[in-house]
Order: C-alpha cells, then sequence, then structure tokens
C-alpha cells in the first residue's frame, strides 16, 4: 500500500451527489426478509450534506442471532414506523443520487424490495466498496469492513448500526482517496461500475434483483418442469453467461430466463452452494444437468492388514457396512468400479489377483518378486505365468511379503477416518460478514443447512443417517482439507476437535 498523500478528496474520485447508505435486516434474503434500520448520508463533491437515520418495524420476529449482532431488538422496533411509512421520505432524499455501500447488492436489493413493497419505483447506479476495495488493494485478500477499519484505522463508533456503519463509508472513501493515485482511483471506481447490461428481452429489474453473491439458481421449462440447477461464485455473472454460451439445450436456458422462469437462492459460500446443488439435481433430475452417476450408490474395498497370509480384499457397500473406517479404501459409485479399482492395482504393483480376492481373474504372472517361501496364491493354476516360474503363484514370494505390498497399494485409496468424535456445524461465513450458514455434517454425510442456531434443534435429534454420497464425500473432504471454516459439536457450542 502507498504512503498516504495529503489535500487529495473524495470529490476527486467520485463527484457529484452521493447517499452512503446501509440498512440493517432480519437476515440475508431480501425477498424474505425486512429491513429494522436505514442510515444514510447525503455527500455532495465531497462534503458531508446531511445524516438521516430511522428504525424500521418489520413486521416480524427477529432472530436472537441478528438482534446480538446488531443490538436491535424487537422491543426497540415495536413503536417504529413501517418502511411504507418512511418511504417517500426516504426516496425524496436519495433519489437522483449515486448509492453507495459496502457489499452494495445486498442494500440496493433490501431497498428495491422495499420500495416495491411501497408501491414506488426506485432504481440507481451503485458503488459497492468491497468491489471497490479489491480492485485497488488486490494484494489483501479480506475486504470485510471490520478488516478494513483495521487497515485504515478508521474511527468507528458502532458496527453493526446503520449510521455508524454509513459514516464509515465516508471515512473508508477518504482513506481510499489519500492511500492510492488519483488517476487509479478514478480508473477503479469506473470499472466496479460497469454494470452488465440486461440482454435483449431480459427484464432489467430481474438482473437488478439478483445478487452479485455465492448461490444456486434454477431453471424451469413452460409447465414448471426442472430443466437445470446451477450454482455460482457470483450468481449474476453466471446467469448472463447464459446468454453467450453454445449447445443444445442454450435456447431453452435462455428463455427461461427472459421469461421469469428463473428461481435462485444466496448463500454464505460456495460449499453451501455446491452441498444444495448436488442435493437438487438427485432430487430433481433437471432435463439439462448431467444425471448423477449412481448417486445412490456407494461401495468401497475393505481389508484389515495382516502378515499372515489371508489377503482377500472384498468390495462393501458403505451404506450396509459395519467394518472399522480404518479397513477401508474408496469410495466408488458402483461394485464394479471398485473391484476394477482393485484389478487396476493388481496390474500396476504385480500382485497375485488370486490371492487379494479376484477369483474370477488370472494372474498373469505378474507377482514378480523371486523369493523362495510359502504358497501365496490360493490359484496357482490360473496364472499364466506359472509355467514361467516367474512369482509367488508358485510359491516364490513369502505371504508377509505380498501383505506388505498390498498394504502399500492401497494407501491412496484410504478412505479417511471421519475426523470428528461425531456430528457437527461447519459455520460458512460470506466475505463480508453479512450472512452465515451453518452446515450440518456426520460421518461424511451432509444432512441440511439452516440460518439460525434455533435451526439445528432438528439434527440433534435422533436421527438416521441419509445414504452415503460420492459427490458429497469429495465436496466435503475439499473443503475440511481447504480450512477456514469454524466447526463445532453440534450437541453443544464447543469446538469440534479433529
Amino acid at each position: 500500500m502507498s504512503a498516504p498523500r495529503r489535500g487529495i478528496t473524495v470529490r476527486r474520485v467520485i463527484p457529484g451527489r452521493l447517499a452512503l447508505l446501509d440498512v440493517e435486516t432480519t437476515g440475508a434474503d431480501p425477498r424474505r426478509d425486512r429491513i429494522t434500520e436505514v442510515g444514510v448520508l447525503l455527500v455532495d463533491d465531497g462534503a458531508l450534506i446531511q445524516e438521516w437515520s430511522t428504525l424500521v418495524n418489520p413486521g416480524r420476529h427477529i432472530p436472537s442471532g441478528i438482534q446480538s449482532l446488531t443490538g436491535i431488538t424487537g422491543a426497540m422496533v415495536e413503536h417504529a414506523p413501517r418502511f411504507e411509512d418512511v418511504a417517500m421520505d426516504l426516496a425524496a432524499r436519495i433519489n437522483g443520487r449515486l448509492l453507495v455501500a459496502h457489499n452494495a447488492r445486498f442494500d440496493y436489493a433490501f431497498l428495491r424490495n422495499e420500495f416495491r413493497r411501497a408501491a414506488l419505483p426506485y432504481r440507481s447506479e451503485v458503488l459497492c466498496t468491497v468491489r471497490l476495495s479489491r480492485a485497488l488493494f488486490p494484494g489483501h485478500a479480506k475486504h470485510n469492513l471490520d478488516t478494513l477499519v483495521e487497515r485504515f484505522a478508521l474511527a468507528c463508533d458502532g458496527r453493526h448500526r446503520a449510521l455508524a456503519d454509513a459514516r464509515l463509508l465516508l471515512q473508508l472513501l477518504r482513506a481510499m482517496a489519500l492511500h492510492a493515485a488519483p488517476d487509479r482511483l478514478a480508473e477503479c471506481v469506473a470499472q466496479v461500475m460497469q454494470a452488465p447490461r440486461a440482454p435483449p428481452g431480459v427484464d432489467p429489474d430481474l438482473l437488478d434483483d439478483i445478487p452479485d453473491a455465492p448461490g444456486i439458481y434454477q431453471l424451469f421449462g413452460e409447465s414448471g418442469t426442472p430443466l437445470y440447477a446451477g450454482r455460482a461464485a457470483s450468481l449474476r455473472q453466471q446467469i448472463l453467461t447464459h446468454f453467450s454460451e453454445g449447445g443444445r439445450h442454450a435456447g431453452a436456458q435462455r428463455e427461461a430466463i427472459r421469461s421469469g422462469r428463473l428461481e435462485w437462492s444466496a448463500t454464505a459460500g460456495q460449499l453451501g452452494a455446491s452441498l444444495r446443488q448436488l442435493r437438487i439435481v438427485e432430487r430433481d433430475a433437471p432435463e439439462h444437468n448431467r444425471p448423477p452417476r449412481s448417486s445412490h450408490e456407494a461401495w468401497a474395498l475393505h481389508w484389515k492388514p495382516n502378515l499372515t497370509g489371508e489377503f482377500a480384499v472384498t468390495a462393501v457397500d458403505l451404506n450396509h457396512c459395519h467394518s472399522p473406517q480404518t479397513d477401508l479404501y474408496g469410495p466408488f459409485r458402483s461394485r464394479t468400479d471398485a473391484l476394477g479399482a482393485l484389478r487396476a492395482l493388481v496390474r500396476e504393483y504385480r500382485l497375485c489377483a488370486s490371492a487379494v480376492g479376484l477369483e474370477d481373474a488370472p494372474c498373469h504372472g505378474l507377482c514378480t518378486d523371486a523369493f523362495r517361501g510359502a504358497d501365496v496364491c490360493r490359484g496357482a493354476d490360473v496364472c499364466r505365468g506359472a509355467d514361467a516360474g516367474r512369482g509367488a503363484c508358485v510359491g516364490r514370494e513369502p505371504p508377509a511379503r505380498h501383505a506388505l505390498r498390498l498394504m502399500q497399494a492401497l494407501q491412496r485409496l484410504r478412505l479417511p477416518l471421519w475426523p470428528y468424535a461425531g456430528a457437527v456445524v461447519l459455520v460458512e461465513e460470506d466475505m463480508v460478514n453479512t450472512r452465515s450458514e451453518l452446515h450440518v455434517l456426520d460421518r461424511w454425510r451432509y444432512l441440511g443447512s439452516a440460518l439460525a442456531e434455533h435451526e439445528l434443534d432438528e439434527w440433534r435429534e435422533a436421527r438416521a443417517l441419509p445414504r452415503f454420497d460420492v459427490d458429497i464425500f469429495r465436496t466435503l473432504r475439499r473443503a475440511l482439507a481447504h480450512g477456514g471454516y469454524r466447526v463445532r459439536d453440534l450437541a453443544g457450542c464447543a469446538e469440534a476437535r479433529d
């Protein structure tokens, strides 16, 4: 980060009339949740003109987690005006101004939906300070407001209250103006504000409503038939790609978007989007998605290491298997795949096919360690290399030696132990701390997701595990290996230990 330059004002970056805005809400879904507080700073050519804020009665319960985060309780908003009561006043203040917000699509979507309920049209150009920070300072990983407050030493008089956060935006813009060259600032502002145009035939309101956030989306045919289920790091950008892609189903998918046969749901991150999409594809089998391959089956190879000459490896159904996890290798989508993987190991490591339990597979004389000892192969008569006297099939490799080589061959397929004592809650938070999701997991199974703590109760009760799904296992394994998530025991609040 370059050294600050004095005398550079916000006007040099964003001239004109701005509305620096923050809203507090009952949740993260602008179609379902409602605003509880609005805070606005009106800025003309870099000068603060006016501050305005109000609590708003959302007409519904404020979840306890939101109350803890914002400090706004049901008692505080009980006698506050409804949004429709302040809509005209707010519109008169912000209409015609560039809307500036942190994670601006979140605030903008809530405003548009609240104004729509109040029968008032609202549309504005939007500048997102999260995207602006990323463009200006790409070397930094985090750009949420708490991080920027610390990075720029901003004065904070109360986080997660609307007016206080709106004031932070003005400080943030001034800090950015001090820490970057004017030409660079202007270039990044123009880049961030370059909004994608609605494709021909698409209602611009629809595009405005779709957030620039991770999530899942579904397209439907005229009769409501599921056509496609997708996931995205940015819903807006991903949905727009349907208008630039070709392919057999592209036309039907574009028509579904134009006709509004589109449903979407934002998630806190890409893990939640992946898990939900996998579940939707398995449940609804959309016509344009590739069908999941054997999603209802999950198999593994089972072998308990020993040096006694017992080498047989068996294929076991993971949904009917009570063997210790330490003895399992896989997973595979079918019994055929599991045995196919074992045959590949036999060829690569020159093992005795009959000894490892592939009774129907000739050994081909590939077990070539020339050691004299006990007869390893129980099917020497099927070994095509036996007449050449080349391996274990004619008693030239001790059982212990063969067992060690089998153990080495299986290692790369080892099914990892579930790293926790039981069911856990994986907490996934978005990049700007406006929402989080709670994913309930147990023994590599995905039980479901919740937005609030009280929703976890249904999984704390006695429950049957869902079937083992290979795709979900691989998704969870990558996520846990990558790290970056808080993981808690489902039964309580303690951090889970692996």
